[in-house]
């Protein structure tokens, strides 16, 4: 009414004055409400129970860190680990943007003809595709979803690493090792017999009363001939020497491989009967002599937090030396010599100090997780623990042996210890908050809350004595079914003797998998980590981490469960589309089309021409 009365040059004086004097209130009051937030303790409740649910035993926790005026960038180190600043945002958003940026960009360039595919593979490894490509195209083609061909058509850089040093040999030099090879112990010869059908070659078994059954030796040779069933008819002739065991044993010695590949690259060969390699120096025989392996450099060159940003070069022992003394792979061989010449072996698996050409096989494949009630919805899913049951696989357990520091060992102590306290990055509810340098939480009550991890069954792979003492030492649970395993979020995947064969069946669940490995497997060029699993160090430093980021506090509080859900979704769907069975047969296919080219005596004859 007051206001009605006023000259429109008077309301001004009057109004103007006012708005400020509001707005000015407006901030002085957010202004206050942030920080009453930021010097309040904030309760976090731990778990008592055993689906990770919470009972009121409060823990002040620190306020929590004041924005600042700009965030800061993080340190994406070239050994693949991302050092965190503590004045950025969390990272996770950061490495799951990135990566699915990367992802896009790999679906969206695949080929999607024949001319396409052969011109990317020139381009890539600037050599012709091998005899038979327009074959095999048609065998992806023909297995295509949905009538819509996957990228899998150009994304094979494992058989271009596994095979590029062989094309620095002679074909009659690499002929001689393979004839050499078929009588090397515990062996077997695939290939193609008179007919051009698949068989079982040779056999180079052990006897006596301590060697394997050679049926279960030849368990592998049976599942790659079911994998090749369908494309038997168009294979090229050729004989493999395949290891009937889990783990790799072609040691590479890193001036060998580099002689190779140079002859390979320069198009000329090496004399593979002179070389002259320096003393074996163990595993460190296989590194760049200006690797911080060789270099003795320390493997702690921050005391910041950590996370994975490539996962490849994160399993790289050169590059990270604890892996060494971190994994029964490394580990049970103290000072292993390395070969002198590049074998052409075939393996299950290799790490990146083996030179094994991997092979995949079906052991332990799946096509989904039946029955389906036995995976519930993530929302179903009541446990937010991570969850780990297994076998105390790995390593060899004896007096004279390191076993307590391989991989599963070290998880189950992780995960059991309730001493001291751990520094924990929280989450927040937005990007745009500085991640700070974490929180000391009492293990006694973070792992409990957020751990369910334990071995199970009995002590296995051990001599008599220390099973007694791993008997005593840990507490050995029941195995889980699918249906139990099925009720938890989180499930983390380690590896065991060798690579493991868990991972399939996991990450088709509708669970989020956290993986831990030193194996690039097969299918590794096709994956994409932060967008289909969560990469983890092997010695596990950044797992509280990073489950806090997705699951939130102990209270659950700040939790990024959306992006959990996400992610495990995007794994399922993964799996069920670029790792079916015929996506297996694509690539070993294709493997056993370049293998055949490389061995034989006229190479350009075995190239595709078309």
């Amino acid at each position: 009414m007051l206001l009605g009365r006023l000259s429109t040059r008077e309301r001004r004086f009057v109004v103007v004055p006012l708005v400020a004097l509001v707005f000015s209130f407006i901030l002085y009051y957010q202004e206050y409400l942030h920080s009453a937030r930021s010097t309040k303790s904030v309760p976090i409740v731990v778990s008592s129970s055993v689906s990770g649910r919470v009972d009121p035993q409060p823990v002040c926790v620190p306020p929590a860190p004041k924005r600042p005026a700009v965030l800061l960038s993080h340190t994406y180190r070239d050994d693949g680990i991302l050092e965190v600043n503590p004045d950025g945002s969390h990272p996770i958003y950061e490495l799951i943007e990135l990566a699915n940026a990367r992802w896009k960009s790999k679906l969206s360039r695949a080929s999607k003809t024949l001319d396409e595919a052969v011109r990317e593979y020139e381009k890539r490894y600037r050599r012709r595709p091998p005899k038979g490509f327009d074959k095999w195209y048609e065998f992806i083609y023909s297995r295509s979803k949905d009538g819509r061909l996957s990228f899998d058509q150009d994304e094979y850089d494992q058989i271009y690493k596994d095979l590029e040093p062989f094309w620095g040999y002679h074909p009659l030099d690499l002929q001689r090792l393979q004839d050499e090879q078929e009588f090397h112990t515990d062996t077997f010869t695939l290939g193609t017999n008179e007919t051009n059908q698949l068989e079982v070659l040779r056999v180079s078994f052990a006897s006596g009363v301590n060697s394997w059954n050679p049926d279960d030796l030849l368990g592998g040779a049976r599942s790659i001939i079911e994998i090749l069933k369908d494309v038997e008819q168009d294979l090229p002739p050729f004989r493999a020497v395949i290891s009937p065991h889990d783990s790799p044993s072609l040691f590479s010695d890193y001036e060998v491989k580099k002689m190779a590949l140079d002859a390979a690259s320069s198009n000329t060969y090496m004399d593979v009967d002179s070389i002259a390699i320096g003393p074996p120096n163990g595993w460190l025989s296989g590194c760049s002599p200006t690797s911080r392996a060789r270099q003795g450099g320390s493997e702690q060159l921050s005391q910041q937090k950590t996370f994975i940003h490539d996962h490849r070069k994160a399993m790289d022992p050169c590059r990270h030396p604890y892996l060494l003394e971190s994994i029964g792979e490394f580990l049970k061989h103290e000072h292993p010599g390395p070969s002198h010449r590049m074998l052409p072996r075939f393996a299950y698996c290799a790490t990146l100090m083996h030179h094994d050409i991997q092979i995949p096989t079906l052991f332990a494949w799946v096509d989904d997780v039946l029955p389906r009630s036995d995976d519930p919805q993530w929302d179903q899913k009541l446990d937010e623990r991570l969850v780990w049951r297994g076998s105390n696989t790995g390593i060899w357990h004896a007096q004279d042996t390191r076993w307590q520091k391989a991989q599963r060992t070290r998880l189950v102590d992780l995960a059991r210890d309730l001493n001291g306290t751990v520094k924990v990055l929280l989450s927040s509810s937005t990007e745009d908050v500085r991640v700070g340098e974490g929180i000391e939480i009492p293990r006694g009550k973070v792992n409990p809350a957020m751990m369910d991890v334990a071995f199970a069954g009995e002590p296995v792979g051990c001599h008599e004595e220390t099973c007694l003492e791993l008997r005593r030492r840990y507490e050995w649970r029941r195995r889980q079914g699918s249906k139990e395993s099925g009720q938890f979020k989180y499930i983390i995947d380690v590896d065991g003797n060798a690579w493991s064969s868990r991972f399939k069946r996991l990450i088709t669940s509708n669970s989020l998998v956290f993986k831990a490995t030193v194996y690039p497997e097969w299918f590794f060029d096709r994956i994409e980590p932060w967008v289909h699993y969560v990469p983890v160090q092997v010695d596990y430093s950044d797992v509280y981490d990073a489950l806090a980021f997705f699951r939130g506090g102990l209270y659950g509080e700040d939790r990024r469960e959306e992006l959990a859900r996400t992610i495990a979704n995007e794994g399922r769907a993964w799996s069920r589309t670029f790792w079916r069975k015929e996506d297996i047969t694509a690539y070993v296919y294709r493997l056993i089309l370049e293998y055949a080219r490389v061995m034989s005596s006229d190479r350009d004859a075995m190239s595709y021409d078309g």
